[in-house]
């Protein structure tokens, strides 16, 4: 096949990431840890992916992006919170919630906990100030 343009290599712009091993954030109420996988410190400005584990009966602290946000429930379940009015939707594994801009939410584990991968697109600045 013909190009009219040099190739590149793959590696230049395909950056594999360990999804335990980004810098903790303070998302976490009670047991549990939040991890940035995708993030500025990357090179990602259009898209976050945090990871985040929530033993039973803990929470993310409330958030509020000036961009929306989306998370897939990996294992476990509980809820979306509504921080607004408190109403809440179950989740529950292999299930997603979306959250539009500017709109206060949480997330609280059951009684199994909960494992959550997702995050503010574009990515939030407020959430990595003090991370290298």
């Amino acid at each position: 096949m013909y190009y009219d343009r040099p190739m590149t290599k793959l590696a230049d712009k395909v950056s594999i990431l360990d999804g335990a091993e980004g810098p903790e954030l303070d998302l976490v109420e009670g047991e549990g840890e939040a991890r940035a996988i995708v993030w500025p410190g990357v090179g990602a400005q259009a898209r976050s992916l945090h990871r985040v584990w929530l033993k039973p009966g803990a929470r993310m602290v409330e958030q509020r992006h000036p961009g929306e946000a989306a998370y897939y429930v990996i294992a476990g379940g509980g809820w979306v919170v509504d921080a607004a009015d408190g109403e809440r939707q179950p989740l529950r594994q292999g299930s997603m919630f979306h959250v539009d801009d500017g709109t206060a939410y949480s997330a609280q584990a059951g009684d199994e906990g909960m494992e959550l991968i997702g995050g503010p697109s574009p990515a939030d600045p407020a959430l990595y100030e003090g991370l290298s």
